[in-house]
């Protein structure tokens, strides 16, 4: 599993580093070494319920308010495509990620909510945002989303678990890697029936589903 293949990730800085293009189905150029996780991600929209869609207000809504990502305070991201502009604002209470279809100065804007399975996540993160432009407290994120500490711990298994397989480790090897001492001390037939062992197998195979696409799954609210 590469880490963060299918991101783009972007700086509000002046000096742009050399692009690179993501090899898989997520997105966007990269603006800075893929390796480097230090930076925010823009995930591609229809994939991340978090991220609130404004596009042009229908005709007749004229009094709807325009946005300036700028006005709203500090940006972690700021990133222009064909399909828009894709924004990171911050926040104390959690940041907020703006796709602007149509990035036009002084335009009214509508927010676009699209009834999918992910329509209650959508419309609480269009709320917070909504708070914020008022100049008002956004609140909390929706729950599930950035990803618990128990859930990065296990993600970071996986990785390494991965790693070891890829590299020709038997799976008695990755457990002993891991921390699990009993997997030296077992004899055959009892590793073979272990904890240590179902564990180390399910962390690979999900490593594995991960690294072929279900890295998606990670941006679902649960």
């Amino acid at each position: 599993m590469r880490r963060c293949s299918n991101a783009s990730r972007t700086a509000p800085s002046q000096r742009t580093p050399p692009r690179r293009r993501s090899r898989g189905a997520g997105g966007y150029p990269f603006a800075t070494a893929p390796d480097d996780l230090s930076d925010p991600v823009i995930w591609r929209p229809e994939l991340t319920a978090v991220t609130v869609i404004l596009d042009a207000a229908p005709e007749g809504f004229e009094t709807a308010a325009p946005v300036d990502p700028r006005a709203l305070g500090a940006l972690l991201a700021d990133e222009a495509g064909i399909d828009g502009r894709h924004v990171i604002v911050a926040d104390a209470a959690g940041e907020h990620r703006l796709w602007l279809r149509d990035p036009q100065p002084d335009q009214p804007l509508a927010a676009i909510i699209p009834l999918d399975k992910d329509f209650i996540t959508r419309v609480v993160s269009m709320l917070r945002f909504h708070r914020r432009l008022l100049g008002r407290a956004a609140g909390p994120l929706p729950r599930g989303w950035p990803l618990t500490a128990y859930r990065l711990a296990r993600l970071d298994l996986m990785l390494r678990a991965l790693d070891l397989r890829h590299r020709g480790a038997t799976y008695r090897q990755i457990a002993a890697e891991l921390g699990r001492a009993d997997a030296i001390k077992l004899s055959a037939s009892d590793w073979k029936m272990s904890a240590s062992r179902s564990f180390v197998v399910r962390l690979v195979r999900d490593g594995l589903a991960m690294m072929n696409g279900d890295y998606r799954k990670l941006l679902r609210i649960r």
